[in-house]
């Protein structure tokens, strides 16, 4: 039973970082996972992949409902300044199948949202099995689907916002940078959210108060499409350490979705950073 699960693990990983946007959060329902089946055994299970998919996909769906009755964590996070060659025919391209900013907008979803979306557009799950993860009708959750997939379409900014946008950023950046709370709160919403992987910050005081501790000399910054969404990557000594991206929604920032994990990042930040 242990080798049939490890032949399944990749994917059921690959299952929950989707949908949970963390790779801690990925490898802790998959244990689960496997919690779960050694309890029960796989005698009986006909179709043991299905079977791992529904647990894990489970597991997810309570883990995003726990999420947003988190309280707030301190972020480690770094500020800079703007790199003075930055060019914006040299920004950078971060992407995976499904991208740092796309969590941005998932992030919006509900997590019965973000679940059908995750499971039938990027992995194919038909919507009669997605349907008894959710405990929904078939059609229900056909609409919860595309509701989702409507609303991450939408997400995705025109070239006129992205340039609106970035003078936000650059705004944020730089008041951050100078420890202005006042000058802060002035490109903040009220109810901005700022996100890391499992750690949540909401409200503009306190998003503004956080920001302020993110200055480090050593640090520069690079404008960042990521995903086609502008954000920021920092870099320390040429060492990429964060990516930032950023919603912004008339001219305030409405949520800020942060990347530190050193090994992700090595992976999708081009070398030409160093």
């Amino acid at each position: 039973m242990t080798d049939e699960f490890d032949a399944h693990r990749p994917y059921l990983h690959a299952v929950a970082y989707r949908i949970l946007g963390s790779h801690a959060d990925a490898d802790d329902a998959v244990q689960e996972a496997w919690l779960r089946l050694a309890r029960t055994g796989s005698e009986g299970i006909d179709d043991l992949r299905g079977w791992l998919t529904t647990v894990t996909s489970r597991i997810c769906l309570d883990t995003l409902r726990v999420r947003g009755r988190r309280g707030e964590e301190p972020l480690e996070l770094l500020v800079g300044s703007l790199s003075d060659d930055a060019d914006p025919s040299r920004e950078v391209l971060l992407a995976e199948s499904v991208g740092l900013a796309l969590y941005v907008v998932m992030d919006a979803l509900t997590p019965a949202e973000r679940v059908s979306f995750v499971l039938h557009d990027v992995f194919e799950v038909p919507f009669d099995a997605i349907a008894g993860v959710l405990g929904r009708s078939t059609a229900a959750t056909k609409m919860l689907a595309s509701r989702a997939r409507s609303r991450v379409r939408l997400g995705r900014p025109s070239a006129a916002d992205q340039a609106a946008a970035r003078q936000v950023i650059d705004a944020f950046l730089a008041a951050a940078g100078r420890g202005d709370v006042a000058a802060l709160l002035t490109v903040l919403a009220p109810d901005i959210e700022l996100r890391a992987a499992g750690t949540l910050i909401r409200g503009a005081t306190a998003v503004a108060t956080q920001a302020t501790t993110f200055a480090r000399p050593d640090a520069v910054v690079h404008p960042a499409l990521i995903d086609g969404v502008p954000g920021v990557l920092v870099t320390v000594g040429g060492r990429p350490v964060t990516v930032m991206a950023f919603t912004v929604t008339s001219g305030v920032v409405t949520r800020i979705s942060t990347l530190t994990d050193p090994a992700r990042l090595a992976q999708i930040v081009p070398s030409w950073v160093a």
